[in-house]
């Protein structure tokens, strides 16, 4: 069961508008390697992994990205507020605008909406253990690239703010691997998925 607080887990307070910023932003919301994909991922990974304290890094990292998801919604939507239709054209984002207005939708930076495609579960507890890390490591260089175009203090602090939460992230995963390989021995490693075969 999830307990929702009534607050972010980093303040979001942005003081310019900017609708092109926004465009790409949104990347993060549901690009490829955003935070909807990754809060589904390890929700979902969850369930076959085969050992308590692997399930409950991935509840509780799946859990916390849920909450990254709403900030970069908060982001988006701060950056968009009251928008006139010159601004709306300029940035960019006029074929956005006629299909979710000012509404923050899941798609990537290119347009493209979210799609499970773009996440995997396997059922392998080393597999997708490989998958997270390189997850977030690709969420990580998302977030570097916006850091890179984005010029704005208020929006970076919580660029910032994320990024260093992927990393963080990633350090927990190569430890559930570590953890996870030191478990297995030449009898079962590769040669079965401990989740299934006893």
């Amino acid at each position: 069961m999830f307990v929702y607080e009534k607050k972010l887990q980093y303040p979001v307070k942005i003081q310019t508008p900017n609708p092109a910023l926004a465009k790409f932003i949104i990347s993060q919301y549901g690009g490829p390697d955003g935070e909807l994909g990754a809060s589904m991922r390890y929700l979902s990974q969850r369930y076959s992994m085969p050992y308590p304290e692997l399930k409950g890094l991935l509840t509780d990292i799946g859990t916390e990205e849920l909450g990254h998801l709403e900030m970069v919604a908060a982001v988006v939507h701060q950056l968009t507020r009251e928008m006139t239709p010159e601004e709306i054209k300029k940035a960019g984002l006029d074929t956005y605008f006629v299909d979710h207005t000012a509404g923050v939708y899941p798609s990537a930076a290119s347009g493209f909406p979210w799609t499970a495609a773009s996440m995997q579960v396997k059922g392998d507890v080393i597999a997708d253990l490989n998958e997270d890390l390189a997850a977030e490591q690709k969420a990580r260089v998302t977030y570097d690239n916006i850091l890179r175009l984005s010029d704005d203090p208020d929006v970076n602090n919580v660029m910032r703010y994320l990024r260093e939460r992927e990393i963080v992230h990633y350090q927990r995963f190569g430890e559930a691997l570590r953890k996870t390989l030191d478990r297995l021995d030449e009898k079962n490693y590769y040669f079965m998925n401990p989740a299934f075969d006893r």
